[in-house]
């Protein structure tokens, strides 16, 4: 989250069928940006501090950061835009 390069911060869990269904978008746009985006996963079940420190309440829910802020959440499974 504060890294120079922009992030993109995932909350997923296993059991969330959502999340699965973006799981293969996230990773294509983790490779397609690989040296100008940081992009990172966060397991809903095992990270609580961080859910909470971000205002996670539903999964999944996609951080853009830029500087350690939050610049664009996004939750749901929405298509890629």
């Amino acid at each position: 989250m504060n890294s120079e390069l922009p992030g993109l911060l995932d909350f997923w869990a296993e059991w969330c069928s959502p999340c699965l269904v973006i799981a293969p978008a996230v990773e294509a746009i983790a490779e397609a940006c690989a040296g100008r985006l940081k992009v990172g996963k966060s397991n809903f079940d095992e990270n609580g501090a961080t859910e909470m420190r971000c205002r996670i309440w539903g999964i999944p829910t996609l951080l853009l950061f830029r500087g350690g802020r939050v610049i664009h959440p996004r939750g749901g499974a929405a298509g890629r835009s």
